[in-house]
Order: structure tokens, then C-alpha cells, then sequence
């Protein structure tokens, strides 16, 4: 980004800035400016590294005025700004369906600690919080660390997804490591084996993928529960 490009990168944000301070009694708040700014300036999405900084210089400069100053700016550069702010039509997010059937609203995010997080992520991260916020429930952050073979997790990334997290704005109520949850992830299969409602198969990926083409059941369906156990207790 070119001096040209960031002086009217932020120009563009302080507009946006003022605009949210005004709606927020003086106070900008991070995260619908970053959302605003993203979706009327797509082109932005490019350029995350450069105008992060200026988001957060901007909103410290203007939390620092006055309403009535934070409201002169605007009406002295963007007087249309005010009109179009009123006329707007404010946007809530739809009802989950079929949430008044249950006691708790629980939602979670859950990444695999193998990389950074992507904007893609920041649409789930955020109507995972929102939506728990919403109706008072609880929100899970899961990491899926468990998979070191396909996905092998680094520790750095852990502390980088929980920053990304608290720079959105999307505190969460509860953290769980699977890796760290192992032991009580065995113990509930080997319930579910003991009941009959889990078996645990040996076939060969292409034998059992062949089955399923043609609607087979896996031979490993029919076995006894003690043969499961003794199966399962190899796998060990």
C-alpha cells in the first residue's frame, strides 16, 4: 500500500469510525467497523496486514473526541453519511430454529491448531458467539488437535487462534483440547461397544469403501461384543 492508497484507505475508515462512534454514544467498537469496512470495501480482504493498524489508530484518535465533536466531523464531510444512518434499516440475526425446545443454547468453534485462521473463520467464529450470546448459552472453543497425522497441530497456533479470537471480540465461556480428552473419549466408546451400539472394524479401506458402493453391511458388524472389546483393547 502506496502513501496515496493509505491516506485514502484512511480517510474511508475514519467515515466508518465516526459513523459507528455516533451509533455507539462515542465509542467505535472494533468489531462492526471491521465487518463494515469488509463488506462495502471488498477489496480491503487483500490488504488485512496494512489497514489492521490503521483501524485500530483511527478508532483510538476518534474515541478520544467528543460526541459533538465525533458528530461536527461528519456533518462537515459526509452530511449524507447522517441521513442514510437514520434511514438505515437495523439488522438482527434470524432465531435458531426450534431453540426454545432446549434448556441451553451451546455453540462452539472449533479449528485444528495446524495453521492461522482465515476470514473465512471469522463468520463462524462470530455468529458462534453471537448467537450464544443471544439467547444466553455458553461458547465452546474446541481445538480438533487429534488428527496429528493429516493435520499436526503447532503450539504457536493455539495462542494465535485465541488472539484472533479476542480481537474480534468474541470472548469464550468454555476451551477444550480434544488431545487432552482422550482418555474420556475411550472410555465412552468402550460403553458403546459393552451396549452393542459400536463395533469396531478391521476391513481394508478399499473393501470397506467396495461395501458401501453397493449397500453392503461391514462383516464387522455381526461380531460378538467380546470379540469387539478384544479388538478394542489392541488398539490400545
Amino acid at each position: 500500500m502506496n502513501p496515496t492508497e493509505e491516506k485514502e484507505a484512511r480517510e474511508t475508515i475514519k467515515k466508518i469510525v465516526l459513523l459507528n462512534a455516533l451509533r455507539y454514544d462515542g465509542k467505535a467498537e472494533h468489531k462492526p467497523v471491521f465487518g463494515k469496512l469488509l463488506g462495502e470495501y471488498p477489496q480491503f480482504r487483500q490488504q488485512i496486514k496494512e489497514i489492521t493498524p490503521i483501524i485500530n489508530d483511527v478508532i483510538q484518535e476518534i474515541n478520544a473526541l467528543t460526541l459533538e465533536q465525533q458528530r461536527a466531523i461528519v456533518e462537515e464531510k459526509w452530511p449524507e453519511a447522517l441521513v442514510e444512518e437514520k434511514t438505515e434499516e437495523t439488522k438482527h440475526l434470524p432465531p435458531l430454529p426450534n431453540a426454545e425446545k432446549y434448556e441451553r443454547v451451546v455453540t462452539r468453534f472449533s479449528p485444528n491448531p495446524d495453521f492461522v485462521l482465515h476470514l473465512g473463520s471469522a463468520r463462524a467464529i462470530i455468529l458462534s458467539h453471537d448467537y450464544a450470546k443471544i439467547y444466553k448459552g455458553i461458547f465452546i472453543l474446541r481445538f480438533e488437535d487429534t488428527d496429528s497425522k493429516t493435520k499436526k497441530p503447532k503450539m504457536e497456533f493455539y495462542d494465535a487462534i485465541r488472539e484472533d479470537l479476542e480481537w474480534l471480540g468474541c470472548r469464550w465461556d468454555s476451551e477444550f483440547i480434544q488431545s487432552d480428552r482422550l482418555p474420556i473419549y475411550y472410555e465412552y466408546a468402550e460403553e458403546l461397544i459393552k451396549a452393542g451400539n459400536a463395533y469396531v472394524c478391521t476391513c481394508v479401506r478399499e473393501v470397506f469403501q467396495e461395501k458401501t458402493r453397493k449397500g453392503q453391511s461391514c462383516p464387522c458388524r455381526i461380531l460378538s461384543v467380546e470379540e469387539n472389546l478384544v479388538r478394542w483393547s489392541r488398539m490400545l
